[in-house]
């Protein structure tokens, strides 16, 4: 897992702690206050709340406890491995992509950050810059060009 990565999860961890697990415990004693819990939506509805919030506490406290966290900007070379932003060209429409590769936990495509579990980058792993790779990809194999591999 990148640095990154790492403090997202932290960050979140520390949302819940502090910030929705409390608005929770409120929520729990204003159903409780309206008298008959086994009727009480709202009071079994708050319960479910704080059985979701406590489980995703531990299971990002298990997932920090196991962490490698790997410093990207310590990092160099001219191949693609873990931590490396590869820039692409897709050689069928001369689109370009960024990709950072990263931790399983920590991918988002959307934001360019792609898990290295991936076939893309799986495709990537080893490859440098002028290499091309073909990967199999949902509508057919599509073959990108690899432009640059840097180590931000």
């Amino acid at each position: 897992m990148t640095a990154s990565g790492y403090k997202a999860l932290e960050d979140e961890i520390n949302h819940l702690k502090t910030v929705e697990r409390p608005a929770t415990i409120k929520m729990i004693e204003e159903a409780r206050a309206h008298g008959d819990l086994s009727e009480n939506a709202e009071y079994h509805s708050a319960k479910e709340r704080q059985a979701f919030i406590e489980g995703r506490v531990m299971e990002l406290e298990d997932q920090l406890s196991r962490a490698d966290v790997i410093d990207v900007s310590k990092l160099s070379g001219s191949t693609v491995k873990f931590g490396a932003t590869v820039t692409l060209v897709d050689e069928d429409t001369d689109e370009k992509r960024k990709y950072q590769i990263v931790g399983d936990l920590e991918a988002d495509a959307k934001k360019g950050r792609i898990s290295i579990s991936s076939p893309i980058a799986r495709a990537l792993i080893g490859k440098g810059k002028g290499d091309t790779v073909e990967v199999a990809a949902p509508g057919g194999a599509r073959s990108y060009e690899i432009l640059k591999v840097e180590f931000v």
